[in-house]
């Protein structure tokens, strides 16, 4: 049993967790708020996230065997964000939700079988200017705190909209 592997997967579980039970609450309007400063939909991020657990892992197994991340840009990222957001504009609650479990739970499978020696191993990582970065600190960084950091924003974007209302009431 590898102790930190799984330490990481569960975590990763609980922002998916926490994600998922957060916009399971939401009414239709509030899966449709856009989301300030960034533009897409509450329920686009949600299913956004959903869909880059597996490019995020695939990248940290990289970095696991001893790889680097080559060519990756922030622009690269922003653009199959775009992409993204206008393929499924319209995704629905049902659905987003569902992918976000299978692919939060793909990804914590493969997070539990990093070693040790893999969540140590370091490479060149482009989309932080080639530091040498551990696998662990990708997981960390990209996979683990994708939910929460967007739990966060989409929570901020809900409260706004529900303050909004009451005043308006």
């Amino acid at each position: 049993m590898h102790h930190r592997s799984h330490v990481l997967a569960a975590r990763l579980e609980a922002g998916a967790a926490a994600l998922a039970q957060y916009a399971e609450s939401l009414d239709d309007a509030e899966w449709q708020l856009a989301i300030p400063h960034d533009g897409r939909p509450v329920g686009v991020v949600v299913h956004h996230v959903a869909t880059m657990y597996p490019i995020e892992i695939q990248l940290a197994q990289a970095l696991a065997g001893g790889g680097a991340i080559e060519g990756v840009t922030w622009a690269d990222v922003h653009a199959i964000n775009a992409a993204h957001a206008k393929e499924f504009a319209g995704v629905d609650k049902a659905t987003a939700l569902a992918a976000l479990l299978a692919a939060s739970q793909a990804a914590a499978v493969g997070v539990r079988a990093l070693t040790d020696d893999e969540l140590d191993r370091a490479g060149a990582v482009s989309l932080n200017s080639d530091a040498p970065l551990t696998c662990q600190f990708f997981v960390e960084d990209h996979a683990l705190r994708h939910s929460y950091h967007h739990l966060a924003r989409i929570r901020l974007t809900v409260d706004a909209a529900r303050d909004t209302a009451r005043q308006a009431s």
